[in-house]
């Protein structure tokens, strides 16, 4: 009969129930010491395990690009997809679904039950250092968005851990900011993403965020974690601390937070179960913590007698990861300028192309921080043209270098790390896929214990690329002593600067230490020895310092010289820009927008003498792009994952479309973006923009970003029918009157034409990916949500729907609006 549960929802309440019935009988079992033991991390990355009520240990992994696993190692390589502004740069859910679909199985391969993923803390500023590993300054494209990714990765069998609650939108001072916001932005702004994401994905964790919200640290926030995500949102998961955001016990299990990481010194554990008996904090906070933490491991498998949510014969079907790399890298690229079809090349007609930029030799795919992985391999925008094209067609040249800086020792270092005990005795090795070690709790070389270790020795060749000065240097606390060619350049003691970021001193700039002449393929011996600092306070023992090397800095205008030679040689003069490690990552905020080195003057020169000029933009978030008008093509490639340079031949030589639309706006300059504060004064950062932000804060100032919010041109074109309204759904007809077969962002904005309340101008409210041949019509259909019509109420606490009337603009951005109805409101 109609209406009546299906055999699917039946099977799958009563996997529920019996999970639920599980959960209660092991919790039953269970003493406050092992209740509380339970809550705590017992290292890095896992939970204890509970033998005798068949508890597993439950294994958690950063992402969101990729699973690390949890060694910070390239013995084990992890699949490592293209950044989360490139996923949201698609608008397409379902890519997104498939992206945590394959991350579930990486997940698996590596034994891993949760993935800290994904980030939809919003683009506030373009000037927030972790930009690149959010999805879009809008809350309904990062809501969408995330709750497919959710649900893919979830599809999967493995738990996802939505980050970071709430309002961790900038680096700086991340730790003890307060941020103070209004109740109307933190609802309609900041909190939406995850409203949406625990309607539509039902996430099985929730990470809080380091940050305080108008007082309160997110760890011990009752009213947000309590109140509003599990009383008014209902959900159901296991709250888990930022890694070391664990504040006090009484506040953190009274403020909802389940689970304390890392461990083993923690918040939770004997300090929770002591805090019980002392009569401090009720034992049933306790017991519903641990019901959290359970009903998470009987949805992941890990807990003996209850059915995973996914069981191992539903699992989805196994996907090709290095395919899924390089399609969503294709259909994130953004092509944003495209004057006299410069693209695609048409290589029958092309005689040379010639390549330029450091970036297209050494590729960024991905930012820097706890997203990190290492790929098996990378393929270079260098690597994919060379593949793509005949030798004789391609030709390539340096032209300017994004870094000044030393990075960590890479491109021809073959190192491993030696272990000694304090009597200079070895006993441990362990390989190196770079100069960096971060040996975080047991994760230490076979045979090492952080008990017997001394020092660590990274030993091994350089055989440089190029000849002349090599600078060499540290980056990392304590005591070192580093031997180059048998010539020590360094033996002393680097010390901490105070106040600074823990991540500073390991992901922050490096110091140089001596300079020594090499030359090209020629091996000389490296030696970076290292004392391990004992009783640091820190939650966990931890080995972490890199070797860090630059390589010779050749004459800046000799080489953009012979770039220019190159280029107007060539049909067409690819360059590639890129930002670096030290522009984007985590652990601080960006200073300005401006690309790195001279990359500006090395475009500009290109241009000057070659009028098929085009850029190749490797960043993660936006730069200025002072010369955009100068050039025949700008496409922006994000951070593309490690197959970014076979998807970046395909979409430049036409074999695919590069099918991304801009989830952020670009600014042309840093001094017209709207919001740009990211610095606490006194420990404190007023959000005083309120409810605009993004495009919304353009529309009210009224300044001119390059590109809007939505743009993205393709290798087609497309006509749009009148949009037709019924109720809340739209829809419209659009067709390929291109040549080729496209893919088309159709994108629904709503527009309040007599306001009485404070809004934006305008905002998004639906958006479909649709797909057609050359001449083919296709019908979009568009459903405007109700929250699209609604505000937050601040005197009421309330959603409050505000009639109309309205305008719903139908369009390929924000401003190429191609079809309006009008909406009067609810019938």
């Amino acid at each position: 009969m109609a209406g009546e549960p299906t055999t699917q929802q039946h099977t799958a309440h009563d996997g529920e129930q019996i999970r639920e019935d599980v959960v209660a009988a092991a919790l039953g079992t269970l003493d406050l010491d092992a209740k509380a033991r339970l809550l705590a991390g017992k290292d890095m990355w896992a939970l204890p395990a509970l033998p005798g009520i068949g508890l597993k240990s439950l294994v958690f992994s950063d992402g969101p690009i990729g699973v690390r696993g949890t060694r910070w190692t390239a013995d084990d390589p992890s699949i490592a997809l293209p950044s989360p502004t490139a996923l949201a740069a698609t608008w397409d859910p379902e890519l997104a679904r498939r992206a945590g679909r394959l991350l579930a199985q990486e997940a698996r391969r590596k034994a891993v039950h949760v993935l800290l993923a994904p980030t939809v803390n919003l683009h506030r500023t373009p000037l927030g250092g972790r930009h690149f590993e959010a999805y879009s300054e809008d809350p309904y494209l990062t809501g969408v968005i995330g709750a497919g990714y959710v649900g893919g990765v979830q599809e999967g069998g493995v738990g996802t851990t939505v980050k970071h609650f709430v309002a961790n939108d900038a680096e700086t001072d991340r730790f003890t900011v307060n941020n103070t916001i209004g109740a109307r932005p933190l609802r309609e702004l900041y909190l939406a993403p995850f409203e949406a994401i625990v309607e539509n994905a039902h996430p099985w964790g929730i990470m809080c965020a380091y940050n305080s919200v108008n007082g309160t640290t997110m760890s011990e926030h009752r009213y947000l974690q309590n109140e509003v995500l599990r009383g008014e949102w209902g959900f159901d998961g296991a709250i888990v601390s930022d890694w070391m955001a664990a504040r006090s016990t009484r506040g953190a299990v009274e403020g909802g937070l389940d689970i304390a990481m890392p461990g083993p010194q923690t918040v939770y554990g004997e300090a929770l179960a002591g805090a019980v008996r002392s009569g401090e904090v009720e034992e049933a906070l306790v017991d519903e913590a641990v019901r959290n933490v359970l009903r998470l491991a009987a949805r992941v498998g890990a807990l003996d007698g209850a059915p995973a949510v996914v069981p191992e014969a539903h699992l989805p079907a196994a996907i090709d990861g290095q395919d899924l790399a390089r399609e969503i890298a294709r259909r994130a690229f953004v092509l944003v300028r495209n004057e006299g079809g410069a693209l695609p090349i048409d290589v029958s007609r092309t005689r040379k192309v010639a390549l330029l930029g450091a970036a297209a030799r050494d590729a960024r795919v991905l930012g820097g921080g706890s997203a990190t992985v290492f790929p098996e391999h990378v393929v270079t925008p260098l690597d994919g043209l060379a593949a793509a094209l005949p030798a004789d067609m391609l030709t390539y040249s340096v032209g300017a270098d994004p870094s000044d800086e030393l990075g960590v020792a890479d491109k021809g270092f073959e190192l491993r790390a030696v272990c000694r005990d304090a009597d200079g005795n070895v006993i441990g090795e362990g390989s190196l896929p770079n100069g960096q070690v971060q040996w975080i709790g047991d994760d230490l070389p076979a045979g090492v214990t952080h008990e017997t270790l001394h020092s660590v020795e990274v030993i091994g060749t350089c055989t440089p690329r190029d000849s002349g000065e090599h600078a060499f240097g540290t980056r990392g606390l304590g005591e070192f002593a580093l031997t180059v060619g048998g010539e020590t350049l360094f033996d002393g003691f680097h010390g901490p600067t105070e106040g600074a970021d823990p991540f500073e001193s390991f992901f922050g700039a490096p110091t140089e230490r001596g300079r020594v002449h090499l030359t090209a393929g020629e091996s000389v011996s490296v030696s970076l020895r290292h004392v391990v600092a004992k009783d640091t306070g820190a939650p966990m023992p931890a080995v972490m310092f890199s070797l860090t090397h630059l390589a010779p800095r050749l004459d800046e205008d000799e080489l953009i010289a012979r770039a220019v030679e190159a280029a107007r040689d060539a049909d067409t003069a690819v360059v590639v820009v890129a930002t670096t490690d030290r522009v984007e990552s985590e652990g601080f905020d960006r200073k300005d927008l401006a690309l790195p080195g001279r990359q500006d003057d090395l475009v500009r020169a290109v241009a000057a003498v070659n009028p098929r000029t085009v850029v190749v933009v490797n960043s993660g978030s936006p730069v200025e792009m002072p010369w955009r008008e100068e050039v025949a093509a700008v496409l922006l490639s994000w951070f593309p994952g490690q197959e970014g340079g076979a998807a970046l031949a395909e979409v430049l030589l036409g074999a695919q479309e590069p099918g991304g639309r801009l989830p952020t706006t670009w600014p042309a300059a840093l001094a017209d973006v709207p919001v740009t504060q990211v610095t606490p004064v006194d420990g404190e950062l007023p959000y005083q923009e309120g409810v605009f932000i993004g495009y919304r804060a353009w529309d009210r100032s009224g300044a001119v970003p390059a590109y809007p919010f939505g743009h993205g041109l393709g290798y087609t074109t497309w006509e749009y029918g009148p949009a037709v309204l019924d109720g809340t759904t739209v829809t419209v007809r659009v067709r390929n009157t291109g040549t080729r077969a496209g893919r088309e962002v159709v994108q629904a904005y709503v527009a309040p034409t007599a306001d009485t309340v404070e809004r934006p101008a305008r905002w998004l409210a639906a958006f479909a990916s649709v797909a057609a041949e050359p001449g083919e019509e296709v019908e979009v259909t568009l459903v405007l949500p109700r929250r699209t019509f609604e505000v937050w109420d601040e005197g009421a606490g309330a959603w409050e729907f505000v009639e109309g009337p309205y305008e719903v603009r139908v369009g390929r951005s924000l401003t190429d609006v191609r079809s309006v109805v009008r909406w009067e409101g609810p019938r």
